[in-house]
């Protein structure tokens, strides 16, 4: 039967050796993370909806579906319209103290033994979901998304509240405000040659600046013309050549193309089918190198027949199968 337990507070953790960090187990625990903190509103005066994702894919029959050993429920942060105190970044604040709540639920499942399946929210949930696989003693990062997530505040941002949502990707690789690109005890949450960005469409890559780092890539388009088996080998080689025993996997279903699912902020084309999505997440998995994933960016709001929830809840557990099949059964 899955547990339901409820994560409150910050505790303090200490960094756990990487060969004692991930039990034999690997139970899957599902942490929801209902933040919209990343994203602009839609419309003046209205919060966007990603909040909703983890209760509706929870009564979609997410838990059921991957086997979990429990849900571990994150009290949802509060949306502010205005500026705050300290920070160019829309819910900055809000967002760094969000992030060490959620760094604690995913440092309590990997220590453990189990398998972190964070279910947000925006994609700002990375920070923390990254953070608490740093603070157990483990890197690297595959970024799954159709768009790079690599913008950087510039002069030109003067007075103008930056989207931490659209910029993730550049946060965690140490670029940005320290607010959310520095965090104690581990400093910057991934270096560029441990990173491997998924999915981005050639179309925003243009404006892209990550060709001129050493975060690897591979786009869409070539994802979809090779096959998702390759994209996934791709990613395993990068992390054997670096030693990467345990990674943190992002996943923005905003690779999806915009015809086979729209209900995120920002849909677009060519991106992947949901399995597509499912293949390439369960060949990561199945390489023994995830330690721990993140979903984000459905938004239940433009999905009001709930038309899309059973098919992610689907994509989901056909991901992460290798982990939640052979476990508790």
């Amino acid at each position: 039967m899955t547990r339901r337990r409820f994560v409150r507070g910050t505790a303090a953790l200490t960094l756990a050796p990487a060969g004692k960090l991930f039990g034999a187990s690997n139970t899957v625990s599902i942490i929801l993370a209902p933040s919209n903190l990343g994203l602009r509103p839609p419309q003046p005066g209205h919060e966007p909806g990603t909040w909703r994702a983890p209760e509706v894919l929870i009564e979609a029959g997410l838990a059921a579906a991957v086997n979990a050993r429990d849900v571990l429920p994150i009290a949802r942060p509060t949306y502010a319209f205005e500026a705050q105190p300290g920070t160019q970044i829309r819910n900055g604040q809000s967002i760094r103290a969000f992030s060490m709540r959620l760094k604690d639920a995913v440092h309590g499942v990997l220590q453990e033994g189990g398998f972190p399946l964070v279910i947000g929210g925006d994609c700002s949930v990375l920070l923390g979901g990254l953070y608490g696989l740093r603070q157990s003693g483990g890197r690297g990062l595959v970024h799954i998304d159709g768009h790079s997530d690599f913008y950087q505040m510039r002069g030109s941002d003067v007075g103008r509240l930056g989207a931490a949502a659209g910029m993730d990707l550049a946060l965690v690789s140490g670029r940005g405000e320290a607010l959310l690109s520095d965090w104690p005890e581990v400093g910057t949450l991934a270096r560029d040659q441990d990173i491997i960005q998924i999915g981005e469409r050639e179309a925003a890559a243009d404006q892209d600046q990550i060709p001129s780092t050493k975060i690897a890539q591979i786009t869409a388009q070539r994802a979809l013309a090779e096959s998702m088996r390759a994209a996934a080998g791709a990613a395993v080689e990068k992390f054997t050549a670096s030693h990467l025993d345990r990674a943190w996997l992002h996943v923005d279903l905003d690779v999806l193309d915009e015809n086979i699912m729209g209900a995120v902020d920002s849909p677009g084309s060519p991106g992947l089918s949901f399995e597509q999505l499912g293949e390439l997440v369960q060949e990561l998995c199945a390489s023994g190198r995830i330690a721990g994933a993140d979903f984000a960016i459905y938004d239940p709001e433009l999905d009001s027949e709930r038309h899309y929830a059973r098919s992610i809840v689907q994509c989901i557990a056909h991901g992460i199968r290798t982990i939640s099949v052979s476990r508790g059964e």
